[in-house]
């Protein structure tokens, strides 16, 4: 008995841990790689196209909208100039094909885009496995202040987000209530192993 991939869906509040999470995750399972998503902002330093993320123009990304070809995407308003994220369908489809497994974490607004392509595709509703970072309140602002990037009025407007994202908890297949990195950690650990149980074939 073999198990088929799986692709983790990981959601949270901002100051949850779940990109620590995806990253060790790729770190000490070799079967696993990181989604990578879509973004029209330029890349930072050190950035590589493709691997980092798919960088694309508003016009490119707009007219892969237009195409279907993203599984979520959405347009993020900053104080500049707009910029639109997403995740292509590509990007899910051929590395489950080619038998590796995924991760990926992304807002609720996401994961229900995602949950609406399962209820139409089979293979990606077997495939797919949803968790959420459940963090208090305390802790979550104890960990936006040590990050030391940002202000009152930012951390404020962050729990606000944060307090909507936590009441659609119940919504996912599993939840982690989150402690130390470590125990976070073994509890996604745990819950990789019973989705891979449950698509064993």
């Amino acid at each position: 008995m073999s198990a088929a991939p799986v692709l983790i869906v990981i959601a949270g509040p901002a100051g949850s841990g779940k990109s620590t999470l995806c990253d060790r995750l790729v770190a000490e399972c070799p079967e696993f790689s990181r989604v990578v998503t879509t973004t029209t902002r330029a890349p930072r330093d050190g950035e590589v196209n493709g691997v980092h993320y798919h960088f694309f123009t508003p016009e490119v990304f707009r007219q892969k909208v237009a195409a279907s070809e993203f599984l979520e995407w959405a347009q993020v308003h900053g104080d500049s100039s707009d910029r639109w994220y997403g995740t292509l369908k590509s990007s899910v489809f051929k590395p489950l094909a080619a038998g590796r497994s995924l991760v990926l974490s992304v807002d609720v607004q996401g994961v229900e885009s995602f949950r609406r392509a399962a209820r139409s595709d089979l293979w990606l509703a077997q495939a797919m496995t949803t968790v959420f970072i459940v963090v208090d309140r305390e802790r979550l602002v104890a960990r936006m202040q040590s990050r030391a990037k940002d202000n009152p009025a930012e951390i404020e407007r962050r729990m606000q987000t944060a307090e909507a994202e936590l009441r659609e908890a119940a919504k996912f297949d599993f939840r982690i209530e989150s402690k130390t990195r470590d125990e976070d950690f073994a509890a996604l650990r745990s819950i990789v192993e019973q989705a891979r149980g449950r698509k064993a074939y």
